[in-house]
């Protein structure tokens, strides 16, 4: 358990109303820039704030406003939320959520722990982290490590419901943000290292009561699919779509955890969300009957469920038989673009396995796929050609399969390494220059795979790695970029000393902040990439910048609290270069530059 211990668009034009078709008290919130209300800013998941009181012009003589600390360390993803004179935080395990007063000093209001299990702590992947809370029609939402789903008064900080809705026994955790849709709070379950069968459940917002649930894999029934009514590609995804690709029984261990940030279209009355990794990492042991490569559906997977029902419109499968965990979690975020003269209302998605992804999120039709991370070599490129029986799939190289080397051997040289080009750090999109803004990673792998058996709340992982950084990044492990979803191309490139860990912030002020390892927040201008701002906070940078108005004042707030599978050798104080699956080797002399904590640092102008 050592190394499994912490385990051309315009945004006016996006056509998301009317309001009621949302949750009425969330979206006018999102809609007032004083606000953070939602994780990521607004349904949308574009993570853009209409302030310009700090600017391009400005935004170098930002100084730091208050500070506070949250008593916990571990990895702080995620960010606070403010609704009006009110900002609210959740820590990382034991998931403390405080809620603090702007109009008094920052006086704190309340605090909230939970009564959790310990247990819990030892079979979240990849540190303890949490993502984030959530705020609707006056209460607070927590997601907590042992997958409790917790309303509490935002007033008060007093319970008002509470659902458990797995056991982390069987290796289930919760680290994911809720969303409120309507009057629903949807949330995942994590597990994809531990055999779980992962799900996305739909509560009831007054009571809690479950109104749907929809598993990752197994009958349709269970996951919520219509075999003639559901798309992918295009065609319908016919009887029994993910029973097919598995083996036996393997889908009842198979994996697809759901714990990225969602968005939804409430004219649409659709969500997006992404699910992970199959179980286990060993491919060799997800073969099919004949010793061949199979899917394992709908692992990997975009879905577009109704928000009412949970029943699948469309999927679209990233990395078909995973063989490097390639988690398909990563955040949809929606825009409308103009491709080849034709408006369409799109899905951007920046995968682990480092494509860029920009679908119709109506049809789900894939209408560009492209590499944003120059060193991804595991794929040649994703087949275009809507003739093509492979249409929107990877083209395999088998130099780099895993399956092809098969179990106890090594594969040499796999770019981008299972931490992905891009993890759980969230990109921002500006309407400002059409441009989506990507926190990279810029690491590769050697894979040693090996047999491993099932045991409920055990490892079920099945590979050794040593991770190094990518041979075309000049020793560089990380990297900020601006991107054109249209043209698919990078539209330029910051190198940064350690993988970008932290979401990107991009304003009307034509700046963009992120924060990266070492503990600098940073903001760069938009069209440029030019550096204006730099501060080093006390901690390494896993969390989310966020922007609000208070007082007529604008500020910027950022938690440190350095952790997540990056720093997890910091974390969880582990030396061993192949713990953490790697990381600690990947991330050696990260404890020359910064060091654990947890704070959050909040900035405005003089």
């Amino acid at each position: 358990m050592t190394k499994w211990s912490g385990l051309a668009a315009i945004v006016v034009a996006m056509g998301l109303s009317p309001a009621a078709q949302a949750n009425q008290g969330v979206q006018s919130l999102a809609e007032d820039p004083a606000n953070w209300v939602i994780q990521s800013g607004d349904y949308a998941g574009q993570r853009y704030s209409k302030l310009d009181q700090i600017n391009a012009s400005n935004v170098g003589s930002l100084k730091v406003a208050w500070t506070f600390s949250t008593g916990v360390l571990r990895g702080h993803e995620g960010s606070p939320l403010v609704v009006g004179d009110m900002m609210y935080l959740v820590t990382p395990f034991p998931n403390i959520v405080i809620a603090i007063d702007l109009a008094h000093e920052q006086k704190i209001r309340w605090k909230y722990q939970p009564k959790q299990d310990a247990f819990a702590a030892a079979v979240m992947c990849c540190d303890t982290v949490d993502r984030g809370v959530q705020y609707a029609e006056g209460k607070i939402l927590v997601h907590t490590g042992d997958t409790s789903l917790v309303a509490l008064d935002a007033k008060t900080g007093a319970e008002v419901w509470k659902v458990k809705e797995d056991d982390p026994k069987n290796g289930a955790s919760g680290t994911g943000a809720p969303l409120v849709v309507k009057d629903k709070v949807i949330v995942g379950v994590s597990g994809g290292e531990f055999g779980v069968r992962c799900y996305i459940t739909a509560y009831d917002l007054n009571s809690g009561r479950r109104v749907w649930r929809a598993y990752s894999m197994g009958p349709d029934q269970d996951i919520l699919i219509d075999p003639e009514k559901t798309m992918s590609l295009g065609k319908p995804v016919g009887k029994d779509s993910s029973l097919k690709t598995w083996t036996g029984d393997q889908w009842k261990i198979g994996g697809g955890p759901v714990w990225g940030y969602m968005a939804f279209d409430p004219e649409l009355n659709l969500i997006y969300y992404g699910s992970g990794n199959p179980s286990t990492w060993n491919p060799v042991q997800r073969a099919g009957p004949d010793g061949k490569p199979i899917d394992q559906k709908w692992s990997q997977t975009i879905f577009a469920r109704d928000a009412d029902t949970g029943v699948a419109k469309w999927v679209y499968q990233m990395t078909p038989f995973d063989q490097w965990d390639y988690d398909g979690v990563n955040e949809p975020i929606l825009t409308d673009l103009e491709l080849d003269g034709v408006k369409r209302k799109a899905l951007t998605h920046f995968d682990r396995n480092g494509f860029s992804y920009t679908l119709d999120r109506i049809t789900g039709e894939l209408l560009v796929a492209e590499k944003f991370d120059p060193d991804a070599n595991w794929a040649s490129k994703i087949v275009m050609d809507k003739s093509d029986p492979q249409y929107g799939r990877p083209v395999v190289q088998k130099k780099f399969s895993p399956f092809v080397t098969g179990t106890d051997d090594v594969t040499k040289g796999i770019c981008p390494s299972s931490m992905g080009a891009k993890n759980q750090q969230p990109a921002s999109y500006s309407p400002l220059t059409g441009w989506f803004y990507v926190p990279v990673t810029r690491l590769c792998m050697d894979m040693e795979a090996f047999k491993v058996s099932y045991a409920a709340g055990q490892p079920y992982v099945g590979a050794t790695l040593t991770m190094f950084p990518a041979p075309k990044a000049d020793g560089y492990t990380g990297a900020f970029i601006a991107w054109d979803a249209v043209r698919g191309k990078t539209v330029w490139l910051k190198p940064e000393r350690f993988a970008v860990w932290s979401g990107a912030l991009s304003t009307a002020g034509g700046i963009v902040f992120y924060g990266t390892l070492e503990g600098y927040l940073k903001a760069v201008d938009q069209k440029t990439g030019e550096e204006l701002f730099k501060f080093k906070t006390s901690s390494g940078i896993v969390g989310n910048p966020i922007t609000y108005l208070h007082d007529g004042k604008q500020y910027v707030a950022i938690l440190s609290g350095v952790g997540g599978w990056a720093g997890i050798g910091l974390a969880a104080g582990l030396t061993n270069p192949d713990d953490g699956s790697g990381a600690v080797g990947g991330f050696a002399s990260l404890s020359d530059y910064t060091s654990l904590g947890g704070t959050l640092t909040v900035f405005a102008l003089p």
